[in-house]
């Protein structure tokens, strides 16, 4: 008989694919990589008999439908659908000529189909080149486009800005002046709106000249009358945090005065966040930004040091003395004066008893931190005279240094809410208390400081303990925001459950299996028990992977989010993804996923900076944030499917279960976590007939041989 040779598979540089044309049965053909796309078009119109081939492009049946060019051609999966339209030159040439005519159902047509083909790139290049983004300008400046004509301009002319081609600042100011009025305007159809306040946001966001201009035309109490509609509450909070971000050191503080009279705090925390609908991601970016904005207007305090000199400075300190022991007589003499100052000053808890301004000379926190403790005395006058007294009057050496202490955490406290940085994209970790009091810094602290009191008395601490009990309080503080409590007295109530010994108790169990199983045998029963633990972990994660995860589209910031998701086949041989208009709420059907990767084309999984994506685009390089979350797979020939996960939790599960796949080593934050925790729990369940029993060291003598066998019964 004959050998039988397996089938080889095709070559890597011929791509299968479909292509439709209006009126014509498709055309299944071959696509040679090799061979100029010039080439394939003419193949593809002589199949069809049409002439002029240069009139042609191809373009995605499905998804954006985009352009293929020579650069992406490499995108192109076997299987893809691709559909033979005119070219993007021509494309670009028709629908210019056609948004000018006077057939008014014509234009409409046309814009609806320019704003669809705006996001294309290849298409904006051509389109821009023939002047259309002045074309689009001078409609809109005219004023005679109304409802969906004008929201179909608006939007094309958004999408052909944010490819980066035109710089922001050939814009005029008549044509500023026209969308600003839209946005000024009582009664404006939403989907006008919502473009007006997406165009101010990037005009503000991508050109100092445009920002003074923007801030003319724009009021913030215009901006504020537009939370109450939930459909344009995120473009109007994106267009503040913009004219925050961008406004000069000198505004900022008069811009959030501003902010304060319009009470924007409290609209926000009724309108938003205690709103009838769930915060999606980019409100809570939004919320994010502004909670970091508005902290971060603490800076200049922050690292203001105290001028020792400067009277005015020193009658704050004298103001927190006078609160705190108004009722004793002041002596006359100045001898007197100053000895009772400095025995003052040290029952304050001051670090230097003769010139305490001397303890705010080192920034951070420099200024903020007395700022606070004049707070705390003025608005909080009961606790402040308690917390010091109650120490001061203290003699065992268990007082707790009131000054110093509000000093040290007020410097935790900027921290662990990173004042002075600016915010993280994609991050959206808002804190809904700070919305719910105008003073919400100040009351955080004044929480704070009394947290730290209650501590440093349950540790029983002394001077020498002093850094111990701040990194107790620190622990207690970020566990309790890790819980995100909605309002402060939340986190009162949060702070009062971890106590010092609930503090003790969580670390023990955190590290029990570390102090707890130490002997030979329970390590060997650990070594035993691991690699199934490790099995079941994997399967876990690959389990995940099959339901899939949704992913955001990185490039501009925009207010339609594009999303992306991505799972594994059930026999996990192959990753399936495509692109999805809006974030699933469910499971994804393969179906709809159109593109796909045979795992054994996967060369191998990198993480953050080495991900292509990360190279190419250098904004991101700079955020940390990003970086952390981002992995991408390589595959054959030379391709790579990028990701941003949405959180570290799915960062882990994504690049465990491709690890999982190519039979290496899953290594994440979370395996470790959960091999621990299992371990511990399953040795646990075996251990527990063993309670109050001491397990030895070594294992039991082997005893002696008995004399005889005697003793032994023989079943035959």
């Amino acid at each position: 008989m004959p050998e039988r040779r397996a089938a080889m598979p095709p070559p890597s540089d011929i791509v299968k694919v479909a292509i439709e044309w209006p009126g014509a049965n498709a055309q299944l053909i071959e696509i040679d990589q090799k061979k100029p796309l010039s080439s394939i078009i003419r193949e593809v119109c002589d199949g069809w008999s049409l002439s002029g081939s240069e009139q042609f492009a191809l373009r995605y049946a499905d998804g954006p439908q985009l352009y293929i060019t020579e650069q992406s051609r490499g995108e192109i999966k076997n299987g893809t659908i691709l559909r033979l339209a005119i070219s993007p030159t021509r494309a670009a040439r028709q629908l210019l000529d056609r948004i000018q005519s006077h057939g008014i159902d014509a234009r409409l047509e046309a814009l609806k189909e320019l704003a669809k083909l705006s996001a294309d790139p290849t298409f904006a290049t051509e389109f821009i080149n023939m002047e259309g983004i002045g074309t689009l300008a001078r409609l809109v400046e005219s004023g005679t486009h109304f409802g969906e004509m004008l929201a179909f301009t608006l939007t094309a002319f958004l999408e052909l800005m944010d490819h980066g081609i035109v710089s922001w600042d050939l814009i005029s100011l008549s044509f500023i002046k026209q969308i600003a009025g839209y946005v000024n305007q009582p009664m404006v159809d939403v989907s006008i709106l919502q473009r007006s306040l997406a165009i101010l946001e990037s005009m503000v966001l991508n050109s100092h000249s445009l920002y003074h201009r923007v801030a003319q035309e724009i009021t913030v109490g215009q901006l504020i009358g537009h939370l109450s509609n939930q459909e344009i509450q995120t473009y109007a909070i994106a267009l503040i945090n913009a004219l925050f971000l961008k406004a000069p050191e000198d505004r900022r503080q008069e811009m959030a005065s501003t902010l304060a009279q319009k009470h924007l705090r409290s609209i926000i925390l009724n309108h938003v966040i205690r709103g009838n609908r769930p915060i999606k991601a980019e409100m809570a970016h939004q919320l994010y930004v502004l909670q970091v904005l508005t902290f971060n207007l603490l800076e200049e305090r922050m690292m203001t040091k105290m001028d020792p000199t400067d009277q005015a400075q020193r009658d704050v300190i004298f103001e927190l003395r006078r609160i705190a022991f108004d009722g004793e007589n002041d002596p006359t003499g100045t001898e007197k004066r100053k000895a009772l100052y400095t025995k003052d000053y040290k029952m304050l808890g001051f670090t230097n008893h003769v010139n305490p301004a001397m303890d705010f000379t080192q920034t951070p926190p420099g200024m903020l931190a007395l700022d606070n403790m004049l707070y705390l005395a003025k608005f909080h006058q009961d606790t402040y005279i308690r917390i010091v007294l109650e120490n001061s009057s203290r003699e065992d050496k268990h007082e707790c240094p009131f000054g110093r202490c509000a000093i040290e955490l007020t410097r935790m406290l900027c921290e662990i809410l990173q004042v002075g940085e600016l915010p993280n994209e994609g991050c959206n970790d808002y804190h809904p208390m700070f919305f719910t009091h105008d003073r919400a810094w100040e009351e955080f602290f004044c929480v704070c400081i009394q947290l730290l009191n209650k501590t440093w008395k349950e540790m029983r601490a002394t001077a020498e303990d002093f850094n111990k009990v701040m990194q107790v309080v620190r622990e207690q503080i970020t566990r309790a925001l890790a819980m995100k409590p909605s309002s402060l007295e939340q986190l009162k109530s949060k702070l009062r459950s971890l106590s010092y010994s609930e503090i003790l108790r969580l670390r023990q169990s955190e590290r029990m299996s570390q102090d707890d199983f130490q002997s030979a045998p329970i390590i060997e029963l650990r070594e035993r028990i691991q690699p199934e633990i490790l099995e079941l972990i994997k399967q876990q994660r690959l389990n995940r992977l099959c339901e899939g995860s949704c992913f955001r589209k990185l490039g501009n910031r925009r207010r339609q989010e594009k999303f992306w998701f991505c799972r594994l086949s059930l026999n996990h041989k192959v990753l399936h993804y495509g692109d999805l208009d809006e974030s699933p709420q469910g499971e994804v059907p393969f179906e709809l996923l159109t593109d796909k990767i045979p795992v054994s084309d996967i060369k191998s999984v990198v993480t953050g900076k080495d991900c292509p994506h990360m190279k190419e685009k250098s904004a991101l390089k700079q955020n940390k944030e990003v970086l952390e979350l981002a992995f991408s797979i390589l595959y054959d020939p030379d391709e790579a499917l990028n990701f941003v996960a949405p959180s570290k939790y799915e960062y882990c599960i994504w690049t465990d279960g491709l690890c999982a796949l190519l039979g290496r080593e899953m290594g994440s934050d979370l395996t470790r976590s959960d091999l621990d925790t299992l371990i511990s729990m399953e040795m646990k369940l075996r251990l527990l007939d063993l309670e109050n029993i001491t397990i030895p060291e070594a294992p039991p003598p082997v005893p002696k041989e008995p004399s005889t066998y005697n003793f032994t019964y023989n079943y035959g």
